[in-house]
């Protein structure tokens, strides 16, 4: 029972110190090496960045699961209906504004900007995926104290 990898996406608009994103993203990730930043240009013309983290190391990819909390886990594990797919792709999103003033909050769908989030459980043949699921989520929890409160 883990995780595949951990995928964390932020959209930076010309307002927003992409710096700062780049930041919390790397936190998350828990390796600034893992974090890209892709410049490109929005629909009216300004500066915006994509900013991505990926880990595809299972312990570091776990730890990073556990970074966004007990109650935000527990939520996740009671919501895995809405949020785990066919392909064993666990799905949610932090609200941007919230994880940048240094608190992880699932995001409510449409309501704002966000940093998306997805991860691979993995699964083999004979297992239930939404018990797998429900176990990497477990240990996760059983890993938040080990992680530390963003900078």
């Amino acid at each position: 029972m883990s995780l595949h990898h951990i995928t964390w996406r932020a959209t930076v608009g010309a307002v927003e110190d992409e710096k700062v994103v780049t930041e919390a993203v790397a936190w998350l990730v828990g390796d600034p090496d893992a974090v890209d930043i892709e410049q490109t240009t929005s629909y009216h013309g300004s500066d915006m960045y994509m900013v991505t983290g990926v880990s595809k190391k299972k312990q570091q990819s776990l730890a990073s699961l556990a970074r966004i909390g007990k109650k935000n886990l527990e939520t996740l594990s009671n919501e895995l209906d809405l949020r785990y797919d066919e392909n064993n792709t666990l799905h949610f999103r932090l609200d941007f504004h919230s994880f940048i003033n240094g608190e992880a909050v699932l995001a409510v769908p449409g309501k704002g900007a966000s940093i998306k989030c997805h991860t691979k459980v993995e699964v083999y043949p004979g297992q239930n995926a939404i018990d797998e699921c429900r176990k990497v989520l477990k240990l996760a929890l059983s890993k938040v104290e080990d992680v530390s409160e963003p900078a």
